[in-house]
């Protein structure tokens, strides 16, 4: 795809457990999406059916949403070695890392969203926010706040040298400038810094994000990264943090989850129940399961 100064460029990430998710986030993007301009989205894949980002395509208008697929064993550069932390959080939360190589030359921008999102509002108004000289823009993360929280934050922030009321963010929602990311060279960094905090870090690559460009990042309203458990007033991008609406014991806002079952009837999957817990636990397992495998592999190697 050509990219000109109109083009919006997404970056996503996804297996196929959360592939339906997928499917709504890019579908309300769609709907909302009010200009002119072409979207870009590039979907990074762990095992995804070829079936299913067949789904996704019939869902969408070609003419607005144009979608690049790529596996993930792909993305990562072959000297680079994943840290191996403690979290049941899938390997793939790591790709977005790499975001500097995974569109055209001469891409300025690139808006990465967690697949847990609905877009609410045109996502042209997000976009275009100027982030000044900044790496990133993102949203204050509202359970987390600052480094010192005390179950979620940077917990050896004093070691490291920070202010306990340094503002923490949640990278589920990231307007990152590209050439500056490619530039001060993130990916490595946020990778170090993982791997000599490897205990601490209990949101992986959020934890990283925020020591390597603590204080040095464009905060972006409430209401791009609002999460389901919270009632803000006019949200432009529900998150749903926590439980998905694509279980049955999601609990959080119902409004929410009523405008996730909305979208859902505009995709391939209109007709897909929500599944029972059990579901949710087998993918922590399995997560738990490729990071000790891969943790073998490398010790073996």
């Amino acid at each position: 795809m050509r990219i000109t100064q109109n083009t919006i460029s997404i970056l996503l990430s996804t297996d196929e457990h959360y592939m339906i998710m997928l499917a709504v986030l890019l579908k309300s993007i769609e709907v909302n999406h009010k200009t002119p301009a072409k979207i870009h989205v590039v979907v990074i894949c762990d095992k995804v059916k070829a079936g299913s980002q067949r789904k996704v395509e019939m869902s969408l208008n070609p003419d607005i949403i144009e979608i690049r697929w790529i596996n993930m064993k792909d993305v990562l550069p072959p000297a680079i070695k994943l840290p191996i932390d403690h979290t049941s959080f899938s390997l793939i939360v790591y790709m977005r890392l790499f975001v500097g190589s995974l569109f055209p030359v001469g891409t300025k921008k690139a808006l990465y969203m967690d697949t847990d999102m609905l877009v609410l509002d045109d996502i042209s108004k997000l976009y275009h926010i100027d982030i000044g000289d900044d790496t990133i823009g993102a949203v204050q993360d509202p359970r987390l706040l600052t480094f010192d929280n005390p179950w979620g934050g940077v917990l050896n922030y004093k070691e490291l040298g920070f202010k306990p009321q340094t503002k923490y963010f949640n990278t589920g929602l990231l307007l990152i400038d590209i050439p500056k990311w490619i530039e001060q060279k993130i990916p490595q960094r946020v990778l170090d810094t993982i791997k000599k905090n490897i205990k601490f870090a209990n949101y992986p690559d959020q934890y990283g994000l925020n020591i390597i460009l603590a204080e040095k990042w464009t905060e972006l309203h409430p209401r791009w990264n609002a999460f389901a458990s919270d009632n803000l007033n006019d949200p432009g991008i529900v998150h749903f943090i926590g439980r998905k609406p694509i279980y049955r014991t999601y609990t959080y806002n119902q409004h929410y989850l009523e405008l996730f079952e909305h979208y859902k009837k505009l995709t391939a999957w209109r007709d897909v129940k929500p599944i029972n817990e059990f579901h949710r636990y087998l993918k922590k397992i399995n997560n738990i399961g490729v990071k000790l495998r891969e943790k073998l592999s490398n010790t073996i190697k």
